[in-house]
């Protein structure tokens, strides 16, 4: 074997990293970049992955900041650092979830996933998903009913369902922020008592 040869793989990424970098804006690449960064990074660090100078990329961050679409907070010695907004996150999961169901069959869906966690309420004895970790972990500490614990999976699962609550409400006001805004009006959904 020829040991000179690149490893094709390394082509390959290369290959599309030149072709993404011919094809798109160092703007386009800065945001594809920072859609997925949930943690502050430096401009440095989104510049690299966007193939592009940190200069440009701080031009780019900050007028996704000031368009909300990322979040500054300070670093070490006073740099910036950025991360996707939590604000860009929902609304884009909201306009997903839309895309996907009218505002009624969300309202359906939210009354159905309250049902839900009030069963895990009732069931677990508990009013959070915390409340029932927090029970978990004296259960195991205590070792006692080894047979009849609760799996810790539970907590995820109700974690999740309150979570899509929250999208589901988001989606549902920003459809009928829209129809109030044209002018028309959607059916109210029951207040919100997913904790």
């Amino acid at each position: 074997m020829d040991e000179s040869r690149p490893d094709p793989y390394d082509d390959i990424n290369e290959a599309v990293e030149r072709d993404w970098k011919a094809e798109t804006t160092p703007s386009e690449r800065v945001k594809s970049v920072i859609r997925h960064t949930y943690t502050p990074t430096s401009a440095a660090d989104i510049a690299d992955g966007a193939q592009t100078s940190p200069k440009t990329a701080r031009k780019h961050l900050t007028s996704l900041a000031e368009d909300g679409f990322v979040t500054t907070t300070a670093g070490a010695h006073g740099a910036t650092l950025y991360r996707r907004s939590d604000e860009s996150l929902i609304t884009e999961r909201a306009n997903r979830l839309l895309a996907e169901q009218s505002a009624e069959e969300l309202a359906e869906r939210v009354t159905e996933l309250r049902a839900q966690i009030n069963e895990y309420r009732e069931t677990y004895g508990v009013e959070s998903p915390e409340e029932l970790a927090v029970q978990l972990g004296r259960e195991t500490l205590d070792d006692t009913g080894a047979d009849t614990r609760t799996d810790g999976s539970v907590v995820t699962e109700w974690q999740t369902t309150r979570r899509n609550v929250a999208f589901a409400n988001a989606a549902i006001s920003i459809a009928e922020a829209t129809e109030h805004i044209t002018g028309d009006r959607s059916p109210s959904v029951p207040a919100d008592d997913s904790r």
